[in-house]
């Protein structure tokens, strides 16, 4: 259908409705797809203006484009660490990193599960900070604040940005949005968005013709993008369901061991919802991930491990300020990924639930 209507570059047919879908699953003032979550990022950090010097705080369990994004402006990072508890950043070691120069925390909800967004809030609101939500995993997730109401993650700080790589829920191959949840934001996001041009207002018939108003880029996926993930986001519920249905029947497999052992199973914290985005062992040891992983690979099952601290990577290392950040560094040596994607069937599931638990019970 993309193809038959003539466009099938970016902002057509299919780009609307995408957007149109997912204003209304998350009741944003306005969204834009991108063509990746990186893209949506990197709007975000011209929206807020970083200059060169400003300090943005984020954790450093994290994929590397949510730094990038923001050093690609000028920006200095100050990683946080994880919680003990949840490989999410630690919301109560944020203020005492803020300074005089920080301009943003940019909060990652790792496997789709809320950070306490009550306590960011609050934290950015009383320094005057902006508050960006890197959603990436996060379709269909929420966060439910002590007086019980509820917001779609990604649409609750200053600016959201959502991944639909084909690693995540739903997908496209490449592509991502940026969620504009402040409304001195929409205009300029449009301009930047089109390359710096006010080409979308042009459209809507606003001005005679358009020209080059700012900076930008060309941050817009094309319409067979956007059909293939209109397609999916017609589907969400149906792939939610399943999804869930297989993160459920890996607790309840894996409860009766794991409530023997050190190693944890996920936890969703007070006030997350959970979208089913990923299921994680944290081991006891980089010794046990690493022999889990190879008793799995010996029975045909791909289980795989994930970040790695970006504080001590070898771009950054240099650059931090040696502050010990224990719990990112543990998920970086203990938390191993497993299968979990709409195509599983429950034989597939139990099965991996049988290896775990004779690992666990042969060692």
């Amino acid at each position: 259908e993309a193809v038959a209507t003539g466009k099938i570059s970016g902002n057509g047919m299919f780009t609307k409705k995408c957007q149109q879908h997912l204003q209304k699953l998350t009741r944003t003032t306005k969204s834009l797809l991108t063509t990746s979550c990186t893209d949506a990022l990197e709007m975000a950090a011209i929206l807020i203006g970083i200059e060169p010097g400003d300090e943005v705080i984020m954790p450093s369990f994290t994929f590397v484009s949510t730094a990038n994004a923001f050093m690609l402006r000028g920006a200095k990072v100050v990683f946080v660490d994880s919680r003990p508890d949840h490989p999410g950043m630690d919301e109560q070691a944020i203020e005492p990193l803020i300074t005089e120069r920080t301009k943003a925390v940019v909060c990652v909800h790792y496997a789709g599960v809320a950070c306490d967004m009550n306590i960011l809030k609050e934290l950015t609101d009383k320094h005057g900070l902006f508050l960006i939500e890197d959603a990436a995993q996060a379709i269909d997730s929420y966060y439910t604040r002590p007086d019980g109401s509820k917001s779609a993650l990604g649409s609750i700080g200053h600016l959201g940005a959502f991944s639909f790589h084909e690693t995540k829920n739903i997908q496209c191959g490449e592509g991502g949005a940026l969620l504009i949840n402040d409304e001195r934001f929409v205009a300029r996001a449009e301009i930047i968005w089109e390359k710096g041009t006010n080409r979308t207002a042009f459209w809507r018939g606003e001005v005679d013709k358009y020209g080059w108003v700012d900076i930008g880029s060309s941050f817009l996926p094309s319409e067979l993008s956007a059909a293939f993930l209109f397609a999916q986001l017609e589907s969400l519920s149906e792939i939610q369901n399943r999804r869930s249905a297989i993160w459920n029947r890996y607790i309840a497999g894996l409860q009766p061991i794991f409530q023997t052992l050190t190693s944890r199973l996920p936890k969703i914290p007070t006030g997350a919802t959970n979208n089913a985005h990923m299921f994680y062992l944290v081991c006891s040891s980089e010794q046990e991930r690493t022999d889990l992983i190879a008793h799995l690979k010996s029975e045909n099952i791909h289980a795989v491990f994930h970040y790695q601290s970006l504080h001590a990577s070898p771009y950054f290392k240099e650059k931090h300020d040696n502050r010990e950040l224990h719990w990112s560094d543990t998920y970086s040596k203990c938390l191993v990924r497993l299968p979990l994607h709409l195509h599983l069937t429950d034989e597939d599931v139990d099965r991996i639930i049988a290896s775990i638990n004779a690992f666990y019970t042969n060692n």
